[in-house]
């Protein structure tokens, strides 16, 4: 992969950015949130009066899902990553984040800078991380 790419099957970007985006043995990925491909966000149902429920648990692990088949994409995965920034909108989410965050790295993994936020581009969305992964194209 050389330049941008826009990953086929992955939510298309809320404007002219590609999802990921190759400099040299750096790989960098757009801010990813649980927003699927038709638009829904995993993790928030709303019932028949229109209550909504969010759940930071399944949207965390769906972003990092996200993240990891942009990776694929891009030629690297989870293990090739090396720094992470994570927008949450409110702070009291951050023991929700944290524990699926821990079901996929430890300290052996990325950095990690964790920010709140006042919002993000749809008011259903609780969390958005951005990544960049190192991995030599050579070992593509």
């Amino acid at each position: 992969m050389t330049g941008g790419l826009v990953v086929t099957g992955k939510a298309t970007p809320r404007g002219r950015f590609p999802h990921v985006k190759r400099a040299g043995d750096f790989i960098y990925v757009s801010g990813t949130s649980s927003r699927r491909p038709d638009n829904t966000i995993i993790g928030a149902e709303a019932d028949e009066f229109g209550t909504v429920k969010l759940d930071i648990a399944q949207q965390t692990r769906a972003v990092i899902e996200n993240i990891a088949d942009i990776l694929r994409a891009a030629g690297a995965e989870l293990s090739d990553l090396v720094q992470l920034t994570t927008y949450l909108v409110t702070m009291n989410d951050f023991g929700g984040y944290n524990a699926v965050y821990a079901e996929y790295f430890d300290e052996t993994g990325p950095t990690r800078t964790t920010v709140a936020v006042h919002q993000l581009p749809h008011p259903h969305l609780l969390i958005e991380i951005q990544a960049v992964a190192c991995r030599p194209e050579e070992r593509q």
